[in-house]
């Protein structure tokens, strides 16, 4: 289930290392199959979003792409996160690594589990990721890769911490922590859930850093970092949570009151639509009483209410549904209008989260 290679063959298909825009910015939403057992949240066909950024090797580009990721399930209701970091190093020193952890397992590797003795031949970091093998001594004391760090990649790693620490997005150090690619080099990361929501296997996002993928597919040498999210867990997480899946939000709906009121409905729509707003209206023939429902039903917060006296007084009468308060407003008034009210309750939402600024 591999979305970041497809992304990168269209990125060199496609020239797109010649933007002039660094670094470059990409997401991707679609189907991935893995073959394995399904668990809570885990299926063989899923659906997969990430979020890929091509041409800075900084830390900072790691430090946004987290913040990004950590954001978004902000958005969706899942504040409640921990992000695990690690750095595995740029190729020197992951080879350096490479033989350092082999030496340490070699006395012990007969008696781990098959993928283990695999991925011993393969990729041996792979075996610190062993959910068998977890608590083997041989991996308990197993060193990690942060001892095998250059000067410079310690620098990148404790960099991106100081960032991480700038935004206040709380994360740990996982040691053991180092992804199911082969490709990855220096940050990898996950996110994780409360366990009560997903259980033991509460990762809900991961990704990290792959400086090397993009010229061993036949690209120029580009630095890039990426993440992944399966969309299902995320689901899974949300129902959990007691958060709504779906929570349809329209920002207004226009009541048209009689046939002559609909082509100015439509008109004035379609100028909220170009302004930013969510809107819809009754394309139906609907009572007015059935209208409302609508409006219900798709979570609007304002109903503009259009009709023959509206329309001859050149004016709407807008209900705020989530304040009960109804406002007249001249027609070229009514964008700013809906805006200005959206800005200011979100602020008002936003002073009574985090206290009232003028009373600290």
């Amino acid at each position: 289930p591999e979305g970041t290679a497809g992304v990168v063959r269209a990125y060199i298909e496609n020239k797109l290392h010649a933007d002039p825009v660094v670094p470059q910015k990409y997401f991707y939403v679609g189907s991935m199959f893995r073959y394995e057992r399904p668990q809570k949240g885990r299926f063989r066909e899923f659906m997969q979003f990430g979020a890929e950024v091509f041409g800075s090797a900084r830390p900072e580009a790691d430090a946004d792409l987290i913040a990004y990721a950590v954001t978004f399930l902000k958005s969706l209701g899942l504040g409640d996160v921990v992000v695990e970091v690690n750095s595995l190093g740029d190729e020197a020193s992951k080879e350096a690594y490479q033989t350092t952890l082999k030496a340490h397992l070699k006395a012990h590797i007969t008696t781990m589990c098959a993928d283990c003795r695999r991925r011993y031949e393969t990729n041996a970091l792979r075996i610190l990721d062993c959910k068998v093998d977890a608590d083997h001594v041989a991996i308990k004391e197993a060193p990690k890769p942060l001892d095998a760090l250059t000067r410079e990649d310690r620098e990148h790693f404790e960099t991106l911490q100081r960032y991480l620490s700038g935004q206040q997005i709380p994360y740990t150090i996982n040691p053991a922590l180092v992804r199911g690619l082969d490709y990855y080099t220096h940050t990898v990361f996950e996110i994780k859930v409360s366990e009560a929501l997903l259980g033991s296997q509460n990762a809900i996002c991961g990704g990290g850093r792959y400086n090397g993928l993009v010229a061993s597919l036949g690209g120029p040498d580009t630095p890039a970092v990426g993440f992944s999210f399966g969309i299902e867990r995320l689901i899974v997480a949300m129902k959990a949570a007691g958060i709504p899946v779906k929570a349809p939000y329209t920002h207004a709906f226009l009541v048209v009151l009689g046939d002559e009121a609909r082509a100015e409905a439509l008109a004035l729509m379609q100028r909220l639509r170009l302004d930013g707003l969510t809107c819809n209206t009754d394309f139906v023939d609907k009572a007015i009483k059935g209208q409302f429902k609508q409006a219900d039903h798709q979570g609007a917060r304002f109903t503009l209410i259009i009709g023959p006296e509206e329309i001859e007084r050149r004016t709407v009468n807008i209900n705020d549904r989530e304040t009960a308060t109804s406002t007249t407003v001249a027609f070229d008034a009514v964008p700013e209008f809906l805006k200005d009210k959206i800005k200011t309750n979100h602020r008002r939402k936003k002073e009574a989260h985090h206290g009232d600024p003028s009373q600290q």
